[in-house]
C-alpha cells in the first residue's frame, strides 16, 4: 500500500483528534478574550490550558519560561531531525534556562528566550510571538480574577498557530500531541511557582 502526503496527514489528524480529546480544551477565536482577538484573527489551531494559582503574572511567567525538563529536551532533539526532513532550519536546541519575575519583559519589541513581545499589561496579559518560514506562533498568558474572589486567579495560556506555506500544517500536525503534554507542563510547573 502506498501511502501518500494526503492519507498521513489524515492519519496525523486522526491520532491528534483522538488524543487532543483528553490533552486539551480548544476554543475559537470569537471565544478568547476581546485583547487576544486581534491575534487570532485567521488563527489555524488555537488552544487554551487554565490553571489557578496564587502567583503573579511575572512569577507565572517566569516559572513557565524556565520549565524544561530532560524530556523536554530530548523531544527537541527529535524535532531537530524532523525538521531537517521538511527542508526547514534549526537553530539548535534550546538549552534550560531560569527565569526571574524581573527577567520578563513587558515592553513590545522586548524579546522573551525566541520570543518577541507583542502586547504587555502587568496583572493581565502577555503576548508572544516567534516567526518561522512554516508557521508564526503566539503565545499569550491572561489571567482573571477567579469567581467567588481570594488570592487565586485563573491563568489562560494560550497558543495561536498561523500557517505559512505546506510545511506548517505537516509541521504541525506531528508536534501537536507533544505540544499539548510541553504547554500543559508549562501551565501546570508555572502554576507552582509561588510553592518555591
Amino acid at each position: 500500500m502506498r501511502v501518500t502526503t494526503g492519507t498521513w496527514l489524515m492519519l496525523v489528524g486522526g491520532i491528534h483528534s483522538a488524543i487532543g480529546l483528553v490533552l486539551f480544551q480548544s476554543r475559537t477565536a470569537s471565544a478568547l478574550p476581546e485583547v487576544l482577538r486581534p491575534f487570532a484573527q485567521g488563527a489555524d489551531h488555537v488552544d487554551v490550558k487554565t490553571v489557578e494559582s496564587e502567583a503573579t503574572l511575572r512569577e507565572f511567567l517566569a516559572a513557565l519560561l524556565s520549565y524544561q525538563p530532560a524530556w523536554m529536551t530530548a523531544l527537541y532533539g527529535v524535532r531537530a531531525v524532523f525538521v531537517r526532513l521538511l527542508g526547514m532550519r534549526q537553530h539548535g536546541v534550546p538549552r534550560p534556562q531560569h527565569l526571574r519575575p524581573e527577567d520578563i519583559p513587558m515592553t513590545p519589541g522586548g524579546a522573551a528566550l525566541f520570543f518577541t513581545v507583542r502586547h504587555a499589561e502587568e496583572e493581565h496579559v502577555w503576548v508572544v510571538s516567534a516567526k518561522d518560514q512554516h508557521l508564526d506562533a503566539t503565545l499569550a498568558v491572561v489571567v482573571e480574577p477567579r469567581p467567588g474572589g481570594g488570592p487565586r486567579r485563573r491563568f489562560h495560556v494560550v497558543t495561536l498557530v498561523h500557517y505559512r506555506n505546506w510545511a506548517g500544517p505537516v509541521y504541525f500536525n506531528v508536534i501537536r500531541p507533544f505540544h499539548h503534554l510541553v504547554v500543559g507542563g508549562m501551565a501546570r510547573r508555572a502554576a507552582r511557582a509561588q510553592e518555591g
